[in-house]
């Protein structure tokens, strides 16, 4: 049941995504996909978590909606973005962009978040996680993305009682791997990079939430302080010991809210520190914000609920 939760929050984020390529003619100018040559990478780390299974294509990145973003990656990668030394306070955090586990929004959901974190003095890590295989060329990228939206669209009900599938959509291994592997290498360079691992945590959008909570169900290796899961699947989970304070984002017009509290609910219910933001409007996949929304506060209020908490401050005994 909690795998089939996440797996059919990854299918939602790829129902939106079909949703973004029949954009409506008055938008089609700004949701059309551009080829974009891969950007120079200089400070992305390879993980060194191996390749895809039955992967044909090769890495290729594509421009849509103003934002670069990059689908068949088969070699993850770490990005640090670390703050400027008077700024640097020793938190920490990784960054994991969403993209339905097909692509990853490299700018929208993390270099610009990274950038914006570094700048709070916090060292920021942008998780550049391996993805499920899609077509090599844009056409077949475009066509396959509207055959899952039809697929989706058919098996979709609106009723609580649908009966789940055995199978979750997406197997999720290689992505836990490559998170996992991340922070092993932060823990291991941490004084290089002026990490106080005990304050080291982990946000991600839509599908990137999908992993971060993923990491916190499932890991054996991490030990996260604190995480963030930004306008990611809302279902019921079950919250493990010593799970850590959980700062949550959606907008209630956002696809994956439908009123559901859920995950909410199961942090409130575990006796775990819990803050829920649930804005009046920003929709699905805003970032760091789009103009006009309200959502467009949240990460200052996540920024300031770090500092509450006293993750912004080591702790006298550090």
């Amino acid at each position: 049941m909690r795998m089939y939760k996440i797996a059919r929050q990854a299918a939602l984020h790829v129902l939106a995504a079909a949703a973004l390529f029949t954009a409506v003619p008055g938008l089609a100018q700004d949701g059309t996909i551009y080829p974009l040559d891969a950007p120079a990478e200089p400070n992305a780390i390879p993980l060194g978590t191996g390749g895809v299974e039955d992967q044909p294509a090769s890495e290729t990145w594509f421009r849509q909606w103003g934002d670069p973003m990059a689908r068949n990656i088969t070699t993850a990668t770490l990005t640090p973005f670390l703050p400027e030394p008077e700024k640097a306070n020793g938190a920490a955090v990784i960054v994991a962009p969403g993209g339905g586990f097909r692509w990853l929004s490299l700018g929208n959901e993390g270099w610009e978040v990274a950038e914006a974190l570094a700048d709070r003095g916090i060292a920021a890590f942008v998780l550049k996680y391996r993805l499920q295989p899609t077509p090599e060329s844009l056409d077949g990228f475009r066509e396959s993305m509207n055959r899952m939206f039809a697929e989706v669209d058919e098996s979709s009900d609106d009723s609580q009682d649908m009966e789940p599938p055995r199978r979750p959509r997406w197997d999720l291994s290689n992505q836990l791997e490559d998170a996992e592997a991340a922070y092993a290498m932060i823990l291991e360079r941490a004084s290089e990079w002026g990490v106080d691992t005990s304050r080291l945590g982990m946000i991600g959008f839509s599908a990137g939430a999908g992993l971060t909570m993923h990491s916190t169900l499932h890991s054996e290796t991490m030990d996260l302080a604190f995480i963030g899961p930004i306008y990611g699947g809302m279902g019921a989970v079950e919250v493990p010991e010593n799970a850590p304070p959980m700062f949550n984002v959606i907008a209630s017009d956002d696809f994956l809210f439908g009123g559901q509290f859920g995950v909410v609910e199961s942090w409130f219910n575990a006796g775990v520190p819990v803050e829920f933001h649930l804005y009046q409007n920003g929709g699905h996949g805003f970032g760091l914000g789009n103009p006009d929304r309200t959502s467009n506060r949240w990460f200052d209020a996540f920024i300031y609920w770090l500092d509450v908490n006293g993750f912004l401050e080591a702790s006298p005994e550090a």
